[in-house]
């Protein structure tokens, strides 16, 4: 007989947590969640329309943005504030620093658009040739980086020394390849 009272108990208990636990608001909603590079419980933080906004150095996606592009930017926001490291993310998705493609590579993988990391060269030979209308990955022997809504994530002429957002463009040479991925 206690044996029932005991399971009638813990029944509640669980009903009760199960309550208590929908009510509360989804993980990241506040965009302050962790990220890891798979893509897994990327922030919902969003600004009105289609361009990404940069606040203290953090890119907030665009609500209008496919729900990869979200997640590229907060694997890419993950990471922003590590130190550049030759050879860093290369080895493994979670490192002390990053390199220039080592960084981008970490983001496309928020979104599962490389399953492996790849280096500068590897990326002027990602996707499809060409700009994507919300990502568009510029590689070439010597570097790489990507723009994501508006936003140029790069480990060169961003604050810090290392993967970081910036508003500004910079001047692409001839030898880098624009590229991107069919649905983005």
């Amino acid at each position: 007989m206690p044996m029932k009272s005991h399971s009638f108990r813990s029944a509640g208990l669980l009903i009760a947590l199960t309550l208590v636990l929908a009510l509360l608001p989804a993980s990241g909603a506040s965009g302050g969640g962790g990220v890891n590079p798979t893509g897994e419980g990327a922030g919902s933080e969003t600004v009105p329309g289609s361009k990404a906004k940069l606040v203290k150095g953090r890119a907030i996606a665009p609500a209008n943005a496919p729900r990869a592009v979200q997640r590229v930017i907060a694997a890419a926001n993950k990471i922003r504030n590590k130190p550049y490291k030759y050879g860093g993310g290369h080895s493994r998705w979670k490192d002390r620093g990053y390199d220039c493609s080592g960084a981008v590579s970490y983001a496309l993988r928020g979104a599962k658009l490389v399953s492996s990391p790849l280096d500068s060269s590897g990326l002027a030979r990602w996707g499809k040739k060409g700009k994507g209308k919300w990502i568009t990955v510029y590689g070439a022997s010597s570097h790489a980086y990507m723009v994501v809504a508006g936003l140029r994530f790069d480990t060169s002429m961003v604050s810090g020394n290392g993967p970081g957002w910036s508003k500004s463009m910079r001047s692409t040479p001839e030898s880098y390849k624009a590229r991107h991925t069919r649905r983005l």
